[in-house]
C-alpha cells in the first residue's frame, strides 16, 4: 500500500516537473494545461496561428516556456528564473551541441552565445537571475523571427 501511495505521488508530481525537449513532443503537463497565447498575440496578428506558445514554472522557480508547431513540435524554448533549468533536459537531442560549444569558454566568463544554421543557444545570467532562449531556425514559423523568442 505505501508503494501505491509513493507511486500515485510521484505521478501527480511529474507533469510539474517535465518541460519539452528541443526539437521533441511539448511538455506531459501542457495537455492538462491551457496554451497560453496563440502566434496571433505574439508575432505580428495572422489569419492562422502558426504556433502556440505554453508557459510553466518548475519547483526551483524557473519560468519555462515551450513554443510548438500545430505539428506538436517544439521548435524553441526560453527560461527565466533564479537559477539555470536542467538543460539536458530542455535541450535533448542539442544538449550535446550546446555543451561542446560551450567547452572552449571558461566558465563565469560572460554569456554563452552559440548560432548556427540548425541551432542557436543564448545563455546569460549572474547567481539568482538566468535567462536564455534555444531556437532550431529551420523549424521557424515564416512569420517569426528569433528575436520573437523571449
Amino acid at each position: 500500500m505505501k508503494l501505491l501511495k509513493a507511486a500515485l505521488a510521484v505521478a501527480l508530481m511529474l507533469p510539474l516537473a517535465s518541460h519539452a525537449a528541443l526539437g521533441g513532443a511539448p511538455s506531459a503537463g501542457a495537455a492538462s494545461q491551457a496554451w497560453l497565447r496563440s502566434a496571433a498575440a505574439v508575432a505580428a496578428p495572422i489569419a492562422s496561428a502558426s504556433y502556440r506558445v505554453h508557459e510553466a514554472r518548475d519547483a526551483d522557480g524557473v519560468t519555462i516556456r515551450e513554443y510548438a508547431l500545430p505539428s506538436n513540435v517544439v521548435f524553441a524554448v526560453a527560461w527565466q528564473g533564479p537559477v539555470r533549468p536542467d538543460m539536458n533536459a530542455l535541450l535533448g537531442n542539442y544538449f550535446h551541441r550546446a555543451a561542446s560549444a560551450g567547452a572552449g569558454k571558461a566558465r563565469g566568463t560572460g554569456p554563452f552565445i552559440d548560432r548556427s544554421d540548425d541551432f542557436q543557444i543564448e545563455s546569460v545570467g549572474r547567481p539568482g537571475h538566468f535567462f536564455g532562449k534555444a531556437i532550431l531556425p529551420r523549424l521557424l514559423p515564416a512569420n517569426v523571427r528569433a528575436e520573437d523568442i523571449r
